[in-house]
């Protein structure tokens, strides 16, 4: 005998942004063997699941910078629709659709796009919760270091039909960091500090790279290592106290890393005096205080072996002279 909560069973699958409508196979479920009728429902789930494989998305929103660079890496750039106000690159995404910002995706405008992919981050579970909801397709990914990278670019060219493009981009930056790696190997390591926050015109409340991030990795192909490589956060706010303890040879500040636009020549000259205020720190008495605004220093995306060898000529300076 079947329960009535069985009999009122809806087959979806909502992350490939199929109808929620129920399948009226289970009128004569009741002459099915449970293994049976568990079978059929594989099948079914199967069959759902390759016709929505076949359909390629035209109308793609990205909720990432980071994502944004993938899906124009994957040759994809004339099928965004939507993109985030903090995606800058490649600068024709200026003229996208905006749906909000990186932290607060705007659902409704979403919607009204009208869009057949939505390619979000893990960490946007409230947006992965109404996707889920209104039966969008998505995908959710997660990238913050290099192997995350990789593996989000492979699954993106997975759910965009563009797999050969997207190992072709994975193999390249992989050699590229190999490259670099191999050539700042010869190097002595110096040891480096970048931040990534601290309060407005103060060196107060720093907060710096840790182990997590794909930043702390750049840094040792770089031939540099992370003073704060041993924390576990992936950007953990550090006392002034400890910067003097690890008295880093380098420090890399990026001051606000929301701030990746109207940083101009000024803002860099001031926040390198403001390190002055520490002359202890062996990077401040060696002249080897550096500002950056870039976004590549903060997105984890198609860019980061640029951004290894911009660290290696802040790192290795004497090698770029």
């Amino acid at each position: 005998m079947h329960s009535q909560s069985t009999r009122n069973l809806t087959i979806s699958t909502v992350h490939a942004g199929l109808s929620n409508k129920p399948i009226p196979v289970l009128r004569w479920s009741k002459y099915l063997t449970r293994r049976s009728l568990l079978q059929l429902f594989s099948v079914l789930f199967c069959l759902r699941d390759a016709k929505s494989a076949l359909i390629k998305p035209k109308r793609i929103v990205s909720v990432a910078p980071s994502i944004t660079e993938m899906l124009y890496s994957l040759g994809l750039g004339d099928r965004v629709v939507g993109v985030t106000t903090h995606c800058h690159y490649p600068p024709e995404v200026r003229q996208k659709h905006k749906i909000g910002d990186y932290m607060n995706p705007n659902f409704e405008t979403i919607l009204a796009i009208k869009t057949d992919l939505v390619v979000t981050l893990k960490e946007h579970r409230g947006l992965i919760q109404k996707l889920r909801s209104f039966g969008l397709p998505f995908v959710a990914l997660q990238h913050n270091d290099l192997a995350g990278i990789y593996q989000s670019l492979l699954d993106l060219g997975e759910a965009t039909h563009t797999p050969g493009r997207a190992l072709e981009q994975v193999t390249r930056l992989r050699s590229e960091l190999a490259t670099i790696r191999q050539q700042a190997s010869k190097l002595r390591r110096r040891s480096v500090m970048f931040v990534i926050g601290r309060t407005p015109a103060t060196v107060e409340d720093v907060t710096v790279v840790g182990s997590r991030s794909f930043l702390n990795e750049l840094i040792t192909i770089a031939g540099g290592k992370n003073v704060f490589e041993d924390t576990l956060a992936h950007y953990p706010r550090i006392p002034r106290e400890e910067l003097y303890a690890r008295n880093p040879e380098v420090i890399i500040d990026m001051g606000n890393m929301g701030n990746t636009v109207s940083v101009t020549e000024d803002h860099r000259v001031m926040a390198t005096k403001l390190w002055k205020q520490l002359p202890e720190l062996s990077a401040v008495r060696t002249g080897r205080v550096y500002v950056v605004s870039e976004d590549i220093f903060v997105v984890p995306g198609l860019r980061v072996a640029e951004t290894a060898r911009r660290l290696v000529a802040m790192i290795h300076p004497e090698v770029t002279q």
